[in-house]
């Protein structure tokens, strides 16, 4: 018995420290820069600048069709689906129900669960003529400025806590008497292997 305990003992211990590695790296890796126009606890009206992104879009369920995108554009900025030199990792991996790109295949076939688009935020300060050439299924895309309204929070990415975040969000904007249009966009800044109450999630809705 001592010995399973002290067995399951490092077992824990190997993957809080794998989580805390995680936590921390993704903590220091650069993020696009913004002008908060009001702040409000864990909401805010943010103003983006025109950032260049990398997107891919997957049909499936959204969990499913966020790993799968996440790994299509990581193979990306690590060059092992093209050539050429690595590009680093932005925070945040941003996801919303993107239409397909009529030129691609779905990488999933359940059009039940229509199709999800997964973006990173290209390295800041190079132009779209500076970045490689994507692979087949991923596409390089300008995207004005713009301002939104976001709304912080923890935990494990359930589209119950996203829906539970969105009625939040719009709750708080309706007060205000602002309009949001389009979807909403969720913004994830920790990989799987960080717990739930260490993750930094948000939700954005573009605001008219």
């Amino acid at each position: 018995m001592r010995k399973d305990v002290m067995a399951g003992a490092a077992v824990g211990a190997a993957l809080l420290g794998g989580a805390a590695y995680y936590y921390f790296r993704e903590r220091a890796q650069e993020e696009p820069d913004f002008r908060a126009l009001e702040s409000d606890g864990d909401h805010q009206i943010r103003d983006y600048p025109a950032l260049i992104v990398a997107e891919t879009v997957v049909n499936g369920p959204r969990r499913e069709a966020l790993d799968e995108g996440h790994r299509v554009l990581a193979d990306f900025l690590a060059a092992k689906s093209r050539d050429g030199d690595e590009l680093p990792m932005l925070n945040p991996v941003i996801q919303d129900s993107g239409a397909p790109m009529a030129s691609d295949p779905p990488l999933f076939d359940d059009d039940l669960e229509g199709a999800w688009r997964t973006r990173v935020v290209m390295p800041l300060g190079l132009g779209a003529d500076e970045l490689p050439d994507p692979p087949e299924g991923v596409e390089l895309v300008e995207l004005p400025a713009r301002k939104v309204a976001v709304v912080s929070f923890s935990g494990r990415w359930t589209d119950a806590l996203l829906r539970e975040q969105e009625d939040r969000l719009r709750g708080w904007l309706s007060k205000r008497g602002v309009t949001s249009r389009g979807e909403p966009e969720y913004a994830f800044y920790n990989s799987p292997m960080v717990p739930g109450p260490l993750r930094r999630n948000e939700l954005w809705l573009a605001l008219s």
